[in-house]
């Protein structure tokens, strides 16, 4: 009864594995059992000797249940994480469509998922290089197969296309760097090649030891023999490779105690060369004629079985012994390729390389500090942070964009700490708040041992050339190459120029159409006759679903319809939007278009802002991603009709236009500080207009990059009152994001501007009054504060002294000073040492204001609480926008206040902490696509003007070195 038992459990076990393995019993099947070992004979010449063919087929089993609880285990890890492989066929050869099949099977079975890509017998060598080159350089994929051989019509270098294959992908262990590893005996260092592996594996499943073992191999195919060799000689046996002109074959067959053959040649080895009790390895698969055969040929092996059985100790069955196990072992390599991958890679995982400053004194120029440092190819910076090669666009070898597929790779891993550098209210001397930006991250990461991101804003064009200069930071703490840095970039500010200037285009022309046509002349033309037809494009039905007309077909619509869909009827009085220019223009300000007799005596007033002033750009920050940024793009409001109804973009029909302009655009900048930590340099809204914060997509990537123990900081724009405010109520409310630690930088001398003079103690105290109250203004959010006092060789030690008592007397969790523009992030190191206590305390983040109060409340909060002003004046302008946005449901957006940043108050001249004071409102505006009102205290011009002396006079290219002089 145990036999019965123990012969069904073997005849499943067996059937299943035929059905794995698309193995084909053309007879009945005789089982017979003999001292506990399976004997399974059948026509179609299948047989295993002493247990072989059983251990095959447990093994195997085993081999798939391991396998499939790695996957698991990689998916607990990241849930979505799949470890990918990929088979490259050429042709369509059917012995190799089955091999093909079985290895998905087994993929999928295992939960790998696993692609065949095919190519036609006429692709050329050139199509399938281009073809591996594609998958080498996907990161989701971690292994690749070529199935040999090769179905093409023209000629093809094996060689080469098995060597193109990515040696850390090469699961067939066929590329020279996996063969030379094996071949010096570095096994763990390598993939070995899954015929000799399984083979391996089977000879390990007889228990009999390799080691001291004669063994013969016959065959030195790259695929079998060779590594076969190197294979038993690691494992160390005595191993002699035989071949086709070996002399006296059959004497050195008769020696091995282990025999693996792959000559490809039916049933060459005799049974009567064998030594008894030889474990004998068959590789072979031939085809020989066999009239009994619906085919008319059988599947034979290397060695003539039926007389090899009698000698032999082990045999393997051919087919289904030495295949299925290849099967096995790329599948093993592929899982095993998966984990490298997820090993290398895991998140704040950095093996990344710092430059060391050679600092000099006196402190040279910016520029030339730029140019003493060399700074690592921009590739290499990427790897050393965790970004994958097809996660980062190179331009040229000191910036790149990184894609945004990367937040769907890490969405499920922690986030980093996340630290805001905001100021005390800004004074023409200049508080250095980028440059502590930069000392920060240099200190906590060259000096340390933290992973550590910048992220800053992207300098506009107008200020370089102006008056301020760039924003890469300064002295020894910089963005570099500081000229990239501060000229184009990678053309961001340009795409965002190009679609607002697309789009105040499609206004004017709108109305201009609109004005000089009838209804139905304007819906032909809207709709226009394509090959006898008139269709609507996506946007337009968009448009006619946000009507109420729920029809595809342009002929169906009535008259009454057509009306409503053609005319936006916009009221030229209300247009908002204006075009901008990435220059400092003031004779821009206000102009008047139109004036050419072509336009037909249409004329109205209008102006430019300069770009960093675009909605499009507070939109470029804001975005969550690019689908978000094609929803915000479309919801910009542009004008209302004369009937007050808002007039968007994708009214206009040029939101699809914008997003294909912005698609590069939303891609965060990768660059580097001068001593080799990373930055991300994105998007450059105004923060006195707009909300004046580098964008959310760059933190977001950055907080994920860093793992749990790291750091990014990102900067604020202008003081407290202004970028930290927006930061919170605005960025952090879109980003969901929570910050742990605000910086506030605050300088000697700016301090003794707020009190009234340069002269003493007493000045500064009184001028301390300001940094109390941006300290303040932080804790309203319910987050650590700590003070970076930016010292300058004019400080004494009791001015600097003085400061810090200060700012821990107002509440601050700590107050150092900061010497990072001459010693770089030497000199930040106890700033560093203290954001990272402070990322640690308790952090109550609040927000200051319900988005659902009505919009003078919110922006009286902000203007009490923030400001200190006594309260807020709506005047006319002001008060109807909040009764027109109330009605058309944009009373829930948060406020972005546009004042001056010179002053808490909206009077640039008052320093300090002026009060009593009213905060006049004279008009409100919205940005719906970006996401805010923005309220406008004061007059606010939106477009800079040049001074007499600009920065450019000092600013030329030296033809000969391409370097550009003068700047900074």
């Amino acid at each position: 009864m145990v036999c019965v038992v123990f012969k069904r459990k073997v005849l499943k076990q067996i059937m299943d594995f035929k059905v794995d393995f698309n193995l084909s019993f053309n007879s009945e099947v005789q089982l017979t059992l003999c001292q506990c070992c399976v004997f399974f004979l059948g026509s179609g010449g299948f047989g295993c000797l002493n247990g072989v063919f059983f251990a095959i087929v447990l093994y195997f089993r085993q081999v798939r249940e391991r396998l499939k609880k790695d996957v698991e285990k990689m998916k607990l890890q990241d849930p979505n994480f799949r470890p990918a492989l990929v088979i490259l066929q050429v042709g369509d050869r059917e012995d190799s469509n089955l091999y093909i099949t079985m290895k998905l099977k087994a993929a999928a079975e295992i939960g790998i998922h696993a692609t065949h890509m095919t190519l036609p017998k006429t692709a050329t060598e050139q199509e399938v290089l281009h073809s591996i080159k594609e998958v080498n350089e996907n990161s989701s994929v971690h292994g690749l197969i070529v199935q040999l051989p090769l179905d093409s019509i023209h000629k093809i270098d094996t060689e080469k296309v098995t060597n193109a294959v990515a040696p850390e992908k090469d699961v067939d262990g066929l590329t020279s760097i996996n063969a030379g590893k094996l071949s010096r005996g570095d096994l763990g260092d390598c993939f070995i090649p899954g015929t000799p592996n399984g083979c391996m594996q089977l000879i390990k499943q007889t228990g009999v030891s390799v080691a001291g073992k004669r063994a013969v191999v016959i065959g030195r195919s790259k695929i079998v023999g060779a590594p076969m060799h190197d294979l038993l000689l690691w494992n160390h046996a005595t191993v002699t490779t035989c071949h086709s002109k070996t002399a006296d074959l059959a004497g050195e067959v008769g020696k091995a105690d282990i025999l693996v053959v792959g000559i490809g040649k039916a049933e060459m080895v005799k049974g009567e060369w064998i030594k008894k009790g030889a474990v004998v390895i068959d590789c072979g698969i031939n085809h020989i004629p066999d009239e009994t055969k619906a085919s008319g040929k059988r599947v034979v092996g290397d060695v003539h079985y039926a007389s090899a059985k009698e000698q032999a100790g082990f045999i393997t069955p051919v087919p289904g012994g030495v295949g299925p196990m290849t099967v096995a072992m790329l599948m093993a390599n592929t899982v095993l390729s998966a984990k490298r991958f997820l090993e290398e890679h895991q998140p704040g995982k950095w093996s990344i390389s710092y430059t060391q400053l050679n600092l000099q004194k006196p402190v040279p120029s910016d520029i030339v500090i730029s140019r003493s440092c060399v700074p690592k190819p921009i590739d290499c910076m990427a790897r050393e942070v965790g970004l994958l090669s097809d996660e980062v666009e190179l331009y040229g070898k000191t910036k790149a964009k990184v894609q945004l597929s990367i937040i769907k790779r890490l969405q499920s891993q922690p986030d980093g700490k996340y630290v805001v550098v905001t100021g005390i209210t800004p004074t023409p001397l200049g508080e250095g708040k980028s440059t502590t930006t930069i000392g920060l991250v240099q200190a906590l990461g060259a000096h340390m041992n933290l992973n550590v991101f910048a992220c800053v804003r992207q300098p506009s064009q107008g200020p370089t050339f102006g008056i301020k200069g760039g924003a890469a930071g300064g002295g020894y703490s910089q963005v570099i190459p500081m000229e990239e840095f501060n000229l184009h970039l990678t053309g961001d500010i340009h795409a965002i120029t190009a679609a607002n200037n697309l789009v105040a285009a499609a206004i004017d022309a709108r109305m201009f159409h609109e004005s000089t046509q009838t209804d139905k002349a304007l819906y032909n033309r809207l709709v226009p006759l394509s090959g006898g037809q008139r269709k609507f494009s996506p946007i337009q039905i968009n448009r006619l679903k946000r009507l109420g007309i729920e029809k595809t077909d342009p002929s169906t619509l009535t008259e009454e319809e057509i009306t409503r869909f053609a005319r936006l009827n916009i009221d030229p009085s209300s247009v908002t939007w204006q075009r901008v220019l990435d220059t400092n223009d003031r004779f821009l300000r206000k102009i008047t278009i139109g004036q050419s007799p072509t336009e037909k005596g249409y004329t109205r007033e209008a102006q430019f802002d300069i770009t960093v002033a675009s909605e499009i750009m507070a939109v470029l920050a804001l975005t969550s991603s690019l689908e978000d940024m094609r929803q915000r793009l479309a919801k910009m409001v542009v004008a209302t009709s004369c009937s007050g109804q808002p007039i968007t973009t994708e009214d206009l029909g040029v939101s699809g236009a914008l997003t294909v302009l912005m698609k590069d655009a939303i891609k965060p900048n990768l660059m580097q500080t001068l001593e080799g930590t990373p930055v991300f340099v994105h998007a450059g809204p105004f923060a006195n207009i707009a909300h004046g914060n580098s964008s959310i997509l760059a933190d977001k990537i950055a907080l994920k990059l860093v793992g749990p123990d790291g750091f990014v900081v990102t900067e604020a724009g202008f003081g407290a009152d202004i970028g930290m405010e927006k930061f919170f109520n605005i960025k952090c409310r879109y980003s969901g994001l929570r910050p742990h630690v605000v910086v506030l930088v605050a300088t000697v001398r700016a301090l003794k501007m707020h009190g009234g003079g340069p002269t003493n103690l007493e000045l500064l105290e009184k001028g301390c009054s300001n940094m109390r109250k941006q300290i303040e203004n932080a804790q309203h959010f319910g987050v650590p504060v700590v003070v970076a006092v930016n010292a300058f060789k004019t400080d004494t030690d009791a001015e600097l002294d003085l400061v810090c008592s200060m700012a821990k007397a107002a509440g601050a969790f700590d107050a150092v000073r900061c010497s990072h523009w001459a010693e770089g992030g030497a000199g930040a190191v106890a700033l560093g040492q203290a954001v990272q206590r402070a990322s640690g305390a308790t952090s109550n983040f609040k927000f200051l204001y319900d988005l659902e109060l009505p919009i003078a409340d919110k922006i009286r909060i902000i203007a009490q609480k923030i400001y200190g002003a006594d309260d807020i004046e709506l005047l006319p302008e002001a008060q109807h926008k909040v009764e027109l946005y109330t009605k058309l449901g944009f009373d829930n957006l948060p406020i972005c206040m546009a004042k001056t940043h010179l002053s808490l108050s909206h009077e640039a001249d008052k320093k300090g902490v002026p009060t009593g004071f009213i905060l006049p409102i004279r008009d409100i505006r919205a940005s719906v696509g970006a996401g805010f009102l923005f309220p406008l205290v004061g007059t606010m011009p939106t477009i800079p003007g040049l001074p007499t002396r600009p920065c450019f006079y000092d600013i030329d290219l030296d033809p000969e070195t391409e370097e550009v002089n003068g700047l900074f």
